[in-house]
């Protein structure tokens, strides 16, 4: 059974069904492999419930999933789709999973890996030959080694002027134009290959030698999509959907790209302005990946066992590629983690585009999953780590908001 809460349900729920206390006691569960009972589940909702309320009350909109051991304990859709017309978030809603997109886009590259189609040790120029980083390796990219610049802060947006004309009618009224003595702007969005463009031809300064340290960069992971797309022979996106997506049944997943321009969904500023599309939003492989909450649970579950990469491989991904740090925080290929002595791994990624904050948080010994997808924004959702000490008994000591 799945314990859903409508937003409208009381203290009353969590008194009379789980007391007061913390659910701590592990000898409530035979065994991590086997199924809560219909209690325990209705126990640990009603406090899930109780931290819900307190951590993201009515500022929320956008969809909440957390489980424990394969099951859905929680789940609740809040606020709008659509503010114009008031279309509600529903579980079927897709929202831009901002960074969260970088684990399918490693998952993939490591996919191409198992199939003998990819070294992790080549260059990159093996595959994108204009890439003007010539130390570079596919590894490198996976584990935002690289040292490459960001091209978020280098692509400048068109440059416009105003301009006097005069209309039919003979009066002189203003017009906005693009700059005639702009160089190397492009009107339309840029796309992945307006990225290695630029890199090749402008050769902006590296943040470090590749391989030295940990600098984590957008450009990596949309070097990557080229990469897929250059042995594959297919675009991303579709590759994305053949690959992942349609085998696992993830239907309400896609990854957008020009050809979906038409169908933008908007996100909101805390203010509920709707951001519109702009120069980078039609840029993939560390981005733009959109899906719900509940295709995330099918794609955690899916690294849970063995039915897209080996258990192997996924555990390669789960390693430290850095030198850990004071708060145990690392980053493995396409995973942030939290490596604390005695406390479970902590498999995760957050990410954040426009009023897109988005949390997916995994136990791994635990089995506990929280998922937080938002499209308006709300920094508070990066807190939502917390919500496991509703199963776990322990505060959070470790912060997982970047």
């Amino acid at each position: 059974m799945i314990v859903r809460f409508s937003l409208m349900l009381g203290i009353f729920i969590f008194t009379s069904a789980c007391g007061t206390g913390q659910l701590n006691n592990t000898n409530e569960i035979d065994s991590l492999s086997k199924a809560l009972t219909p209690e325990l589940k209705e126990k640990y909702a009603a406090q899930i419930k109780i931290k819900y309320e307190q951590l993201l009350g009515n500022r929320f909109s956008g969809q909440i999933v957390i489980s424990k051991n394969g099951q859905i304990i929680f789940e609740d859709y809040k606020g709008y789709a659509n503010m114009a017309d008031k279309t509600p978030v529903t579980a079927e809603t897709p929202i831009h999973l901002a960074s969260i997109s970088k684990t399918f886009t490693a998952m993939l590259v490591l996919k191409l890996w198992e199939q003998k189609q990819i070294d992790l040790k080549d260059l990159v120029t093996k595959y994108l030959p204009t890439f003007p980083y010539k130390s570079v390796t596919i590894e490198q990219l996976l584990a935002h080694r690289s040292g490459l610049p960001d091209y978020t802060y280098l692509m400048d947006p068109p440059k416009y002027i105003t301009v006097k004309t005069k209309n039919k009618r003979g009066k002189w009224v203003s017009k906005q134009q693009l700059d005639p003595k702009a160089k190397n702007y492009k009107e339309s969005n840029y796309n992945n290959q307006d990225v290695l463009d630029f890199l090749s031809k402008k050769r902006p300064k590296p943040q470090a030698n590749p391989d030295k340290v940990f600098k984590y960069c957008n450009t990596n992971y949309v070097m990557l999509a080229l990469i897929v797309e250059k042995i594959t022979g297919k675009d991303f996106p579709n590759y994305m959907h053949e690959t992942i997506f349609k085998p696992l049944k993830m239907e309400h997943s896609f990854v957008f790209s020009d050809s979906l321009k038409s169908r933008y969904i908007p996100s909101y500023t805390d203010k509920s302005i709707p951001y519109k599309i702009e120069k980078y939003d039609l840029i993939y492989g560390d981005k733009n990946v959109y899906s719900t909450a509940k295709d995330l649970l099918i794609w955690d579950n899916a690294l849970r066992g063995a039915s897209f990469l080996t258990q192997a491989t996924i555990q390669m991904a789960y390693e430290p590629k850095s030198p850990l740090t004071k708060d145990y925080h690392n980053y493995g290929f396409g995973w942030r983690m939290i490596l604390a002595p005695n406390e479970d791994k902590l498999i995760f990624h957050n990410g954040w585009w426009h009023g897109n904050n988005t949390v997916f948080t995994r136990f791994i010994k635990e089995q506990i999953t929280i998922i937080i997808l938002g499209n308006k924004y709300n920094k508070t959702i990066y807190k939502g780590k917390q919500f496991a000490s509703v199963f776990t008994g322990k505060v959070d000591s470790t912060g997982t908001d970047d």
